[in-house]
């Protein structure tokens, strides 16, 4: 049925009903249940169809959110595929773990009228999951297919974007990736109770029946060359995310027990895949029975805290020396790890690790925070109060500080890839080209640690650039000259 669309007045906000807590407590299924039509025509129905649809606006991959809200609204789902798959390769991931009260929902115009955005990612993954279910979502098939190749290195969501669209253009795609499966951190970081990993393995034999090819379980630097790839392609994409843990600097961090978040992820999420985890399965990598604390108030915190929960903990506590209003994570992710028994403890930050005589570490001692005044970012800085320590039993601890990138230069054996004093690749901002001519790089490789729905602009971004460089009269020479020698 059709509906007509501003029924904001009518019609209050609505996401699809969540799993009870103590039920979704006990395995890694996603949380929310799915929408029927109705049910999300409801809710595309209360957008105000603005002139200046902020949403849009505050939207990394600029998705034209109205229009595909009123062709929900107006039963029109299969041209609402077409418009959110325009603009975005991998809408039902982002519909799912985008955060979107930080970027279109916090930015729709109801929200800000106290009248509640429209649930905008809940239609978004509506939309995509519906295609699927009826066969709309289709293989790539370009209408010319191109001598040239393009070697991806990353099989995160960056690098996936990027070999779509290029090879909607034709060229011949290979990806390599120095872990088993494609994905990425959607794959071994994002627990399944977020993004169930099917959604993932099905984009990933999409783009293999769209002609993609992808070499696994390969590092560039050792197993193969850097300079052997820039032989065998045309042009290079650098997509590899960052992955190196920052580090919590405090006495004690060498006790047993103590692990970087991704080293806790990855064990958690292979089982979820059905691998064998020796560290799991002898007790090191899991949280049954243990009281837990994670050190961080980002998003990777709260997969970790929340995947204690479903091992079992006896506690998880969140340390994070800000308050709740100056996390950097979802709230809404706050609010599911709050109902799932997961306690914060808000403006504390770590002083040691403590631990016993053989080295397990058995608590944190942490010291009590306020917000003083703001830092170079713009955000109050947290100061001690003297003599507030107090101690959090934990017989795990977990740092969710944030990733920084790995040397790219040292481990591709290539002085040739220019580094900014960030550590991350330096690239021309308007092309994606990194120092060496012909190689472009995009995704937290270039940006820094970041959102994966801007990993996805950046590839869609890094394949058009590598599009015009390939088509170009310079391009060309450069391949001659590489085939003569």
């Amino acid at each position: 049925m059709t509906r007509n669309m501003l029924q904001f007045l009518r019609l209050g906000q609505a996401m699809p009903a969540k799993r009870p807590a103590d039920a979704r407590r006990k395995d890694f299924n996603e949380i929310y249940q799915t929408w029927a039509e109705p049910e999300a025509a409801d809710q595309a129905s209360r957008c105000e169809q603005c002139g200046i649809p902020f949403c849009q606006v505050h939207c990394p991959v600029q998705n034209n959110i109205p229009d595909w809200l009123k062709l929900v609204a107006e039963g029109r789902l299969e041209e609402a595929y077409a418009v959110s798959s325009a603009t975005n390769n991998m809408p039902e991931v982002c519909g799912r773990i985008c955060p979107q009260d930080r970027l279109c929902e916090g930015s729709c115009v109801l929200e800000q009228s106290k009248h509640g955005t429209v649930t905008i990612g809940a239609v978004e993954k509506h939309i995509t999951d519906t295609a699927w279910e009826r066969g709309w979502v289709k293989p790539v098939k370009p209408d010319v297919e191109l001598a040239l190749s393009v070697g991806i290195v990353g099989a995160g969501p960056g690098g996936m974007a990027a070999a779509e669209e290029l090879r909607k253009l034709g060229y011949q795609v290979t990806i390599y990736d120095r872990y088993d499966r494609a994905g990425g951190l959607m794959i071994y970081g994002i627990p399944g109770f977020k993004l169930e990993k099917y959604v993932v393995e099905r984009r990933t034999k999409l783009l293999e029946q769209s002609g993609v090819k992808f070499v696994l379980g390969v590092n560039v630097g050792t197993d193969i060359s850097f300079a052997d790839l820039r032989k065998k392609h045309d042009s290079i994409l650098i997509a590899t995310g960052v992955y190196k843990a920052r580090a919590l600097a405090v006495p004690g961090v060498g006790a047993n027990g103590v692990f970087p978040a991704m080293t806790y992820l990855t064990a958690s999420n292979r089982l979820d895949l059905g691998d064998k985890v020796a560290d799991f399965e002898n007790g090191k990598l899991n949280a049954n029975g243990k009281n837990v604390v994670v050190i961080g108030g980002g998003d990777t915190a709260m997969d970790c805290v929340r995947t204690a929960i479903r091992q079992g903990a006896k506690s998880v506590k969140c340390l994070y020396r800000r308050d709740r209003e100056n996390m950097p994570g979802s709230q809404r992710e706050v609010t599911n790890a709050i109902e799932e028994g997961v306690e914060f403890l808000w403006l504390s930050a770590p002083e040691a690790v403590l631990h016993d005589a053989d080295q397990q570490a058995t608590g944190v001692r942490a010291v009590r925070m306020r917000l003083g005044t703001p830092d170079t970012s713009g955000r109050a800085k947290p100061e001690e109060i003297e003599g507030s320590q107090f101690v959090a039993p934990a017989e795990m601890v977990i740092e969710a500080l944030g990733f920084d990138p790995e040397d790219l230069s040292a481990m591709f054996g290539e002085p040739g890839l220019g580094l900014t004093r960030w550590g991350t690749l330096k690239t021309d901002f308007r092309t994606a080209m990194t120092t060496m001519d012909g190689v472009f790089a995009a995704g937290d490789i270039v940006r820094g640690a970041s959102l994966v729905v801007w990993a996805i602009r950046d590839g869609r971004d890094a394949a058009a650039s590598i599009h015009t460089y390939l088509q170009s009269p310079r391009a060309s020479a450069t391949e001659a000259l590489k085939k003569a020698s």
